[in-house]
């Protein structure tokens, strides 16, 4: 791995402060583990570490994977008193869809001291410290990080397996169980399995898909439309705690025969105030990169961020819909769906370059899934 600044020099200069690590609205198991790592590495330096997020963990296996490791997370609450820490991090992002905790941080004078991620650069920060590298996950960096002595490893002590469990599995995970795994990410896992605990990994891995997600991913079956070798499916409403099923429904997409990109989209509730045009785009063709043609796709919102990024073979975005969110009915919603899901469809299209009227598969519209 290319040789690169450690955090351990950052930290090592913040002794006995206390810091908050920010996650993405949905955190993964790659973010999971890698601010469990975090932790861990800021220990050393008597550094107390909050770990917060702002959407829901309701995949599964990143349930099995906090509740196994015990890791504790919170939610972040507007109210939280953000001034009690002398540093934020951003960890397997970079603070583009939580927008709230970072104009929240501004607010308080809270510096931002690291930003450590392997998606494209989003320049939303400017961060003291930054470690964004082109590999299959955040684990791998933080794998990295331990391996180069940032934490002296021992698989005697049960935080020390734990926590390479828990980056076994965020690689893994990010890496579609070390298919798109880089050179990197392969030292990285040879590495942590002198530590992990097999049988521990495999009871997290083991997790079954809930009712709501195999029911998101039927719904994506039945409404998908397949064009140039992309597979597109709005999916329509979404309860928040079934997030997680997107990209699962996006993955799934993947499986069908001459499908070489597959989008899947919805539209989340976050309270009766607020909805999101949520997205995930998975791709097998190397010479697509999600993350250009997702911010060309859908350009960037009134504050000059784009709607969508991504890395290599995977990308998301999210759109907020603002005052039109809410309504007083089914019948609204079911309206308000149709239009924003032709939008999406339409920027999509015209992204590819091809007429959808001329090129959409035979296969007949869904009934009844527009709600």
């Amino acid at each position: 791995m290319e040789d690169k600044a450690d955090i351990t020099q950052i930290l090592q200069a913040r002794q006995g402060e206390r810091h908050v690590v920010v996650l993405h609205e949905y955190p993964d198991p790659d973010a999971i583990s890698s601010a469990y790592a975090h932790r861990l590495i800021s220990a050393r330096f008597s550094i107390e570490v909050d770990i917060v997020y702002t959407g829901e963990i309701s995949h599964q296996q990143n349930i099995a994977l906090v509740k196994l490791l015990g890791i504790n997370l919170s939610r972040y609450d507007p109210k939280m008193d953000l001034g009690r820490y002398q540093a934020a991090l951003f960890i397997d992002h970079q603070g583009t869809t939580v927008e709230e905790i970072v104009l929240a941080l501004e607010t308080a004078g809270v510096p931002i001291l690291a930003v450590v991620d392997h998606h494209h650069p989003q320049e939303r920060l400017k961060p003291q410290f930054s470690d964004i590298r082109a590999v299959g996950s955040t684990a791998t960096i933080y794998a990295n990080y331990l391996e180069r002595g940032a934490v002296e490893m021992d698989s005697a002590r049960k935080e020390h397996m734990l926590v390479a469990t828990a980056l076994m599995h965020g690689i893994m995970t990010d890496t579609q169980g070390f298919i798109r795994a880089t050179a990197d990410d392969l030292r990285a896992a040879a590495y942590l399995s002198r530590f992990r605990d097999a049988d521990l990994l495999g009871q997290i891995v083991a997790q079954a898909r809930s009712k709501h997600a195999m029911d998101i991913i039927l719904r994506a079956l039945e409404n998908r439309q397949t064009i140039e070798n992309f597979s597109i499916a709005g999916i329509g409403l979404v309860r928040a705690e079934d997030r997680d099923a997107i990209p699962q429904a996006a993955d799934f997409l993947m499986t069908e025969e001459n499908v070489h990109t597959a989008i899947v989209y919805g539209l989340i509730a976050n309270g009766d105030l607020e909805e999101t045009l949520v997205g995930s785009m998975r791709t097998s063709k190397l010479t697509l990169d999600p993350d250009q043609f997702l911010k060309e796709a859908f350009g960037k919102g009134d504050d000059g961020q784009y709607y969508g990024g991504g890395r290599p073979l995977a990308g998301g975005f999210a759109i907020p819909v603002g005052f039109l969110a809410g309504g007083p009915g089914d019948e609204h919603q079911k309206l308000k769906w149709a239009v924003y899901d032709a939008q999406i469809k339409h920027k999509i299209y015209a992204k590819i370059g091809v007429d959808p009227e001329s090129h959409v598969d035979s296969r007949p519209p869904a009934k009844g899934r527009g709600e």
